[in-house]
């Protein structure tokens, strides 16, 4: 019993990639959503059904796509016994490194869907991938905010997730027109905004700056 339900996942599991895959192809090759789901499993000999199983659109389909993206690093990520030794630094450097290694393996179709929305604020598809890298930016902070890694600022801390939401969009568009050898200038890219974004939510010049301020502000009042 426990073979058969094995069996049947792993079956499972190999028909979504293939859907998967003669979907993605299909993008590339024709620069457009297919006309119907009828008519792409048709051509594709697959029965309708099978789609439903997986998906309920071709949006759907998206959203499964980018959220499996990103859904893969972060499993791997957390299963990784030295990973969870590593700095906030350290991990938001890797993260971003391993998504963009994963990223790598699909760049024509994320190419092709930034090319498409170009004036959406949030794509549709994009939003359960941006739902799991706010989750996890929000946990490793929180782990750095225990470290002292991460400076403690009322009201502005709890936004970090969403700042570091459009940093992602700033490296993303950056990778898409890299025409660097292995994207190294992506690399580089990745390492330097993280080390500063990290001196701008650490501790150090901006807490001065605002204790002095502060300090300017009250002896203004009195």
């Amino acid at each position: 019993m426990e073979t058969t339900k094995k069996t049947k996942r792993k079956s499972e599991g190999s028909s979504t990639d293939q859907l998967k895959k003669l979907y993605m192809e299909y993008l590339l090759k024709e620069g457009k959503t297919p006309v119907s789901v009828f008519k792409f499993c048709m051509d594709n000999g697959l029965k309708e059904e099978d789609f439903y199983q997986v998906a309920g659109s071709f949006e759907g389909l998206d959203k499964l796509i980018w959220r499996e993206l990103i859904d893969s690093v972060i499993t791997s990520l957390k299963s990784d016994d030295s990973f969870k030794e590593f700095s906030t630094r350290e991990k938001v450097l890797t993260f971003y490194f391993s998504l963009f290694e994963k990223l790598k393996s699909s760049r024509s179709y994320v190419v092709y869907h930034l090319a498409q929305r170009k004036f959406e604020l949030m794509p549709a598809y994009l939003k359960e991938f941006k739902k799991l890298f706010e989750e996890f930016f929000t946990s490793v902070l929180m782990q750095g905010k225990g470290s002292g890694e991460v400076a403690n600022r009322p009201y502005l801390d709890k936004r970090y997730p969403q700042l570091f939401w459009f940093h992602f969009g700033f490296l993303l568009h950056f990778w898409k027109d890299d025409e660097s050898a292995g994207f190294e200038q992506t690399d580089a890219a990745i390492e330097k905004s993280v080390n500063l974004a990290f001196d701008l939510i650490g501790k150090g010049a901006f807490d001065t700056a605002i204790d002095f301020a502060k300090f300017l502000y009250q002896n203004k009042m009195k």
